[in-house]
This record gives structure tokens, sequence and C-alpha cells, in this order.
């Protein structure tokens, strides 16, 4: 028998709703698939500059340079390869979604963010131009409804963005699995300097 449209629309509905609840960082409970030799070195986060587009809630610098930093400690530092790669990340711009009309204004939350990786043993980047990721919230089925302005605080979405912020770079740096592969006698000599990383 064909499927009714109100049975379609019910279908799709718990779909999106199950979609919804997927947690940014839902994967890390299992055990990490290798990314080729990488391990993680320094973990580098700027927010300097970033711009904030209205309406949006405040978040200051060192609050998105604190929250990124973490989501991507607790990702990357489950990798275990022998050689050093390091991720330098700037925090363009953003929009926290503030309280809104339910179904009518629920705006989702997103930053705009740059992502570089450093070979340390090469000492130099991977990727010259920064990559481009815009990351939006991942949000449980109710906040997917009204918007998270109203059902959650500024720091969790914060925290939301920046925890799917890493997810992102994971899956990025996954599509380019021959950056990482092992070269054997990889130097891992690298130094910070002014929030720029530099091979001894």
């Amino acid at each position: 028998m064909p499927c009714r449209p109100a049975a379609r629309a019910a279908t799709l509905i718990a779909t999106l709703a199950l979609a919804a609840c997927s947690a940014p960082d839902a994967d890390l409970g299992a055990p990490a698939e290798p990314l080729g030799a990488f391990r993680l070195g320094y973990n580098i986060v700027v927010a300097d500059g970033t711009q904030k587009v209205e309406p949006s809630r405040d978040v200051t610098e060192d609050e998105w340079e604190a929250a990124f930093t973490e989501a991507i400690d607790e990702r990357f530092s489950r990798f275990d390869g022998d050689q050093l790669y390091h991720i330098a990340v700037s925090v363009n711009g953003y929009s926290v979604a503030v309280p809104g009309v339910p179904l009518v204004a629920a705006p989702k939350s997103v930053a705009i963010i740059g992502v570089t990786i450093w070979d340390d043993a090469a000492g130099g980047k991977i990727n010259e131009e920064p990559e481009i990721i815009v990351v939006y919230e991942r949000l449980g089925a109710d906040a997917a409804l009204v918007g998270s302005g109203l059902t959650l605080a500024r720091e969790e979405q914060v925290a939301n963005i920046a925890k799917n912020g890493a997810r992102l770079i994971e899956r990025w740096m996954r599509e380019n699995p021959e950056w990482f592969e092992s070269r054997p006698g990889a130097a891992t000599t690298a130094r910070i300097v002014d929030n720029e990383i530099v091979r001894n």
C-alpha cells in the first residue's frame, strides 16, 4: 500500500528528530580509528578580532579560544601515531542564537573558523591557505524546534559549536589521508613563538 502523506510526514519528523539528537561528540566514546601517523602536537586557537553577526549573544575571545582548545584536545588526543602534527584554528566570526519565537524564528548558532595543519617533521604548513569551515551547532530535539537560544545557556551553545567544529576538522582531515602517511625518522622538534609554530 502506498505510504499516506501524513505517514510520510510523521516518518520524516521522526527521522529529523533522531538526527537532531546526535551529539557533536557522540563518537568519542568508541575506540578511535587511527588517523594515519597522526599524533597531536600543538593545539593553537586564536579569536583575535572575531566578528559578531547580529542577532547574537556576546562571547569573548577568551571564551572561544578556551572552548575550541578543549574540544580539539579532547578529540585529537585520542590518536597515538608516531608523528607530530599541529592544529591551528582561527575563530573568524560567529552568531550565537538569542531567544526567538518557537517554530517561527528559531535560529541556529554558527561560527566560521579557519584551520591550518602543520607537519612537524616537514617544518611547515600542509595547507598553505586555511580551510574555512562553517560550524553549526548540533541540537537535541527540543532545541531543534524552538532554537538553542531558549533551551541552552550561552556557555552550552559555545561548547556545542566547538565540539562540532572539532568533529568537522577531523572529517576534513580524514578526507586527506595522504597528509598523515608514516615517514620513518620524522623529527618532532617544533616550538611556539608568538602563537606561530616554528621548527627548531
